[in-house]
């Protein structure tokens, strides 16, 4: 028989004999190329073969089981026949849920559950579920640490005495001596809750629940915030008052800092579970004491979750203004100025949110004075965050934009330019170069808002003066810049405001000008038509073609290209490339410098081909 294609690419000698080797790296190339393997072999043997010898040969480093975990979840049943099957890979999976290795295990539970979701009912029965009983009653923790993410994938799809006997079985992990056991339980308590009716969430669900929650280890206790989450939104406003009112209570008082940060970072998504009575009763107080608690990280998460983000709602969002106003704001006022850089750091990211559940008159009135003072904060990522939400607020990604409103709707104009802009001015020549860089790219956007006049009196100089910074970053983002504001307020204005003081720089006895000179022109010419570039632009890159330096010419022949294909797209701009592109190229085909020859040339093909 003719060897399959496979086989003439891996012969499956030489990958058996690598899975067996001493070299634990040609071990773990053989694990990559298992499916090879197995299509190599064929269903039969693949299922007769390969799974026991992987099944006996799991004493290996944890780099190479980890390997075989991942790779038996990744559609591995396709090569054995299909997911009737699939059950055959349980039993190396099971083994490898049993390792020492935290890595190792997770990963193994991993592909078990995805497993599970194509095996039959009669699969599941015969051998998930006894698996699934097999290493919660295992006598080493590291079978039951495994166990418990095994369960809710498999709840569903059980019959109701299984369910009964799944429920009890958790339940011992709940209660387990180890606390990595019992951690495992608190992790994976949540998604099976969601699995479950509320009749067994309240009977036994809760029990579970509450001792974890009492739990003497930390480490246990945060795990549970996710599960009193998820209990909450099972049950209706009424019943969480019943049943979960003092384990809300004890939480937000937890005597550890790490169960504390796990509220807070939680906290929306608890407000949201426990409905608006509760919030209004208990979680405003609450929250306004997370705001002031002890720890940073506490405060840092707070912060985060006071406006909306990213199109996640923010405490804010579900209490009233007068409540924002009267309790919120004092705390983001005294965040403002919190010790910690991280607590300030994080406010800045999310303070604009603020804005349209406030409405002009409080946004002026309260925030800018904030917005204007985290600008000018000692620490770059308080004053990089500031400037990076501006962008987000022009961009309609934060509230303010999804409101209909700018910037200016909130402040005005006027405000704007006696306020924020002197900020911006001063924050354009920030010793970090990644806030200049990050004001850089709000400019564009805020000369929307602005209008040209404005902005040719207040912020036409700043622009160019960014094109001589000492970082290049800087100066490569003020190309970009120049564009974009070529893109807003048209050619006519470039020609007038921008391309004359661009070319001007290309006669500048620094050879860093002159090359900053033609990556603008290169940056700007897309945005440019072919009247500007052959009367105000051309003559001035035909010129540094014959600059001395190799690194300007290889560069002007790039931007030859650009311009070319501006060009191109009429006959007007198609006889400038013959007479006036073309043999400025051939010159520089004919130049020393290798890079010079290679662009040129490539220029020159478009040019031809035009």
């Amino acid at each position: 028989m003719d060897p399959t294609p496979a086989e003439e690419l891996y012969p499956i000698a030489i990958l058996m004999d690598e899975l067996k080797s001493d070299d634990t790296q040609l071990r773990l190339n053989a694990i990559h190329r298992l499916s090879t393997i197995a299509l190599a072999l064929g269903p039969v043997r693949a299922r007769e073969d390969l799974i026991p010898f992987l099944q006996d040969n799991l004493d290996d480093e944890d780099e190479v089981l980890l390997a075989l975990a991942e790779e038996l979840g990744k559609g591995f049943d396709e090569y054995i026949g299909g997911p009737e099957h699939a059950h055959l890979l349980l039993a190396p999976l099971a083994s490898l849920a049993e390792v020492e290795e935290t890595l190792v295990r997770d990963k193994a539970a991993e592909s078990i559950t995805t497993i599970c979701g194509i095996l039959s009912a009669s699969q599941i029965e015969q051998h998930y579920i006894p698996l699934v009983f097999r290493l919660c009653h295992g006598d080493w923790f590291t079978s039951r640490t495994s166990s418990a993410a095994l369960f809710s994938p498999v709840y569903p799809k059980a019959t109701a005495a299984t369910q009964e006997d799944l429920r009890k079985s958790f339940a011992k992990l709940g209660s387990d001596d180890t606390p990595m056991v019992r951690r495992a339980a608190a992790k994976w308590l949540g998604p099976l809750v969601k699995t479950m009716k509320k009749e067994h969430v309240i009977t036994e669900a809760l029990p579970i629940y509450r001792r974890l929650a009492m739990d003497d280890q930390d480490s246990v206790r945060l795990l549970t915030i996710q599960d009193l989450i998820a209990i909450a939104q099972q049950l209706t406003p009424a019943e969480v008052k019943d049943h979960l009112l003092t384990q809300i209570r004890q939480s937000l008082t937890d005597k550890s800092w790490r169960v504390r940060y796990m509220v807070s970072n939680n906290f929306v998504d608890l407000a949201n579970a426990v409905g608006p009575d509760l919030v209004k009763e208990e979680l405003v107080t609450a929250f306004v004491s997370l705001l002031k608690d002890n720890e940073a990280e506490v405060r840092t998460a707070g912060a985060a979750g006071i406006p909306e983000t990213d199109n996640q709602p923010g405490f804010s969002k579900l209490v009233d203004r007068d409540t924002i106003l009267n309790q919120i704001l004092p705390c983001v006022r005294d965040l403002s100025t919190d010790a910690s850089q991280h607590v300030r750091a994080a406010l800045g990211t999310h303070i604009s949110g603020l804005a349209p559940l406030l409405g002009k008159e409080a946004t002026i009135e309260h925030l800018l004075p904030l917005f204007l003072h985290l600008l000018k904060d000692e620490f770059p990522d308080v004053r990089l965050n500031i400037i990076s939400k501006l962008e987000q607020v022009n961009n309609g990604k934060c509230e303010i934009a999804q409101f209909g409103k700018s910037l200016t709707d909130f402040i005005g104009i006027e405000l704007l330019s006696q306020s924020l802009l002197p900020a911006i001015v001063e924050l354009a020549s920030d010793k970090q170069w990644r806030v200049r860089q990050a004001i850089i790219e709000y400019i564009p956007l805020l000369a929307q808002q602005l209008g040209m006049a404005f902005f040719d009196e207040q912020l036409s100089n700043l622009c160019m003066s960014w094109l001589g910074d000492i970082v290049f970053s800087i100066r490569e983002a003020a190309t970009v810049n120049l564009k974009k504001l070529i893109d807003v307020f048209g050619v006519e204005w470039a020609r007038q405001a921008i391309v004359p003081r661009v070319v001007a720089m290309a006669t500048h006895p620094n050879y860093l000008y002159r090359m900053t000179t033609i990556f603008a022109i290169s940056a700007i010419s897309p945005s440019l038509n072919v009247q500007v570039l052959r009367d105000d632009v051309l003559d001035t890159v035909i010129r540094l073609a014959a600059d001395p330096i190799p690194n300007i010419r290889f560069n002007v022949a790039k931007t030859l290209d650009v311009i070319t294909t501006v060009m191109v797209a009429s006959p007007e701009g198609q006889e400038v490339t013959k007479t006036t592109i073309l043999p400025t190229l051939q010159q520089l085909h004919a130049d020393n410098d290798a890079d010079v020859r290679y662009f040129s040339s490539k220029a020159m093909e478009k040019c031809v081909s035009a």
